[in-house]
């Protein structure tokens, strides 16, 4: 936070005190709540004139005005916390009152005491999700001169002095944690990771595309970086790898797309490290300092410079690209606001996709079908069909207020869209008219990715989250963020891993590192 000059004051303070240590991140603040309190005439910091600080006069009165409304919010807060207790009372009275009325029976007896329980679970079960609903996803913003809109969560409250039954209401029980086990870090770009892929072919590696210009090859049990591709000028937008080749496509802002073959060996595995923590809410999100990755970059490892082959059409930056099923034509989207249909062999543009008011902000082939979707700024998605030779069919869908950052297919009849408004949606192919299901967050979605196997929703935040979901929205877990793992910034992108037995979930975010994380998807959905 820049701190103006010293003041008379403060320099009067560090004569009386010549041996005083300096105090850092101390703050001494006289609370008014409203300025009916302060005589006429006189400023905030006028009132604290006689409190030793070194902060300008000017500081410490926006200070005191922002935590001023933080506390009035915070009022509001307890209020209504207060009447949603009355409700929940009156309701818990209803609940009784209807335990021992049944009929005019005793409820504690045959037939009637099941009757009872079914009635009360339901009741129950009714009054915890509008008490949820009404609570734990609240975000305030309070405005003030000092660092502009910030946002706090319910939880926030705690760290302000809050009433413990509060915050403790929203905390997930212990029953609901599922065991998540950081497998590996992967740290060696030198800017921040947009994309990520796995390789559908043996061996199994890890790719990571960048914004320094190069896309890297890691193995996934030793986080060892094994080829780098520098044949962009630009930045490196997405990776996505042959379904049957040993074949890369990645996507650029040099407004091309290239193909390039790899070669890598795997090093011998390692065991994996004893690190786990549970998927809860409960975790410290407090954050490492900012700076490096912890972790030198990569040794020298192979480097492919040229590509076997170019894509060129694009007017502006391609931001994503991907193989069409049997791997003989790739869909690249760009900022031009068009999609392009290439074969492989040729490089020639077969079709160009036009219809979207905006720039394109990803592309996603079907695995089985000569399906299509590209997502775009101008808040819908299309669906493009290209199974019939004679006729390419497109569908537009505007299930969203704000940008689609990213609509996937799934392994069954489904598209999974995700936006900057904060929701994902889940759709199916054989009636699009209205979503089947809706997921709505507290931050913006980034690149989502959906498990082939147990059909897992993987949801990368811009606020360093990653949350996981089952097809009918229902929240499975969050990933641990801690100051001792997980994204120090943005998460861009998620991608899954389940050819072995394990089942591994790989994340990308802006502050430069892959993590790959061990998910146990048996305790996941036994808690589900």
């Amino acid at each position: 936070m820049p701190v103006e000059g010293g003041s008379s004051s403060g320099s009067a303070s560090a004569a009386r005190h010549p041996k005083q240590k300096r105090k850092a991140h101390s703050l001494s603040i006289r609370r008014t709540n409203s300025t009916e309190e302060r005589p006429p005439g006189i400023q905030r910091g006028d009132m604290l004139e006689g409190q030793d600080s070194k902060l300008p006069i000017s500081l410490r009165n926006n200070l005191l005005d922002l935590f001023g409304q933080i506390e009035r919010e915070f009022e509001n807060l307890y209020i209504e916390n207060i009447e949603l207790r009355r409700e929940i009372d009156s309701l818990n009275e209803r609940l009784t009152g209807d335990g021992q009325t049944i009929e005019g029976g005793d409820p504690s007896k045959g037939p009637l005491k099941t009757k009872a329980s079914h009635s009360t679970s339901q009741l129950s079960q009714k009054l915890k999700t509008t008490y949820k609903a009404s609570t734990s996803k609240r975000l305030y913003t309070f405005h003030g001169k000092i660092g502009g809109p910030r946002n706090f969560s319910v939880a926030t409250w705690e760290l302000w002095g809050g009433d413990s039954w509060i915050v403790s209401s929203f905390k997930a029980t212990a029953g609901s944690r599922a065991l998540c086990q950081l497998l590996k870090e992967y740290v060696g770009h030198r800017d921040g990771i947009w994309d990520l892929s796995v390789t559908r072919t043996q061996p199994v590696v890890l790719g990571t595309a960048s914004a320094d210009h190069s896309a890297l090859l890691w193995s996934i049990e030793t986080g060892k970086c094994l080829l780098k591709y520098a044949g962009h000028a630009g930045s490196v937008n997405s990776i996505k790898f042959h379904p049957t080749e040993q074949m890369a496509l990645t996507a650029s802002g040099d407004q091309t797309a290239h193909i390039w073959r790899y070669m890598v060996q795997l090093p011998a595995p390692q065991p994996p490290p004893d690190v786990s923590a549970p998927c809860d809410d409960d975790q410290d999100s407090s954050d490492r300092e900012e700076g490096e990755v912890d972790g030198e970059g990569p040794c020298e490892v192979p480097t492919v410079r040229v590509a076997t082959a170019t894509l060129k059409s694009h007017q502006g930056v391609v931001i994503a690209a991907d193989w069409l099923v049997g791997g003989r034509q790739v869909v690249t989207a760009s900022w031009d606001r068009a999609a392009n249909l290439y074969e492989v062999e040729t490089s020639e543009l077969v079709h160009t996709l036009t219809g979207h008011d905006q720039e394109l902000t990803h592309c996603c082939t079907h695995p089985t079908q000569r399906l299509v979707v590209t997502s775009s700024r101008d808040t819908t998605f299309r669906l493009w069909d290209f199974r019939d030779p004679s006729i390419h069919s497109v569908n537009v869908f505007q299930g969203h207020t704000d940008t689609v950052t990213s609509a996937v297919f799934t392994v069954g009849d489904n598209v999974v869209s995700g936006s900057d408004d904060r929701t994902v949606k889940v759709w199916d192919l054989k009636n699009m008219r209205s979503p089947i299901a809706t997921i709505r967050t507290d931050s913006a979605v980034n690149r989502i990715s959906v498990s082939a196997n147990q059909r897992i929703i993987a949801l990368p935040h811009d606020n360093r989250q990653v949350r996981l979901f089952d097809m009918n929205g229902v929240r499975l877990a969050r990933l641990p963020r801690s100051n001792r793992m997980g994204h120090r910034r943005m998460v861009c992108c998620t991608a899954w891993n389940e050819e072995n037995q394990s089942c591994n979930l790989f994340t990308c975010g802006f502050d430069r590192q892959a993590i790959g994380w061990n998910i146990n998807i048996p305790a996941l959905l036994q808690e589900k």
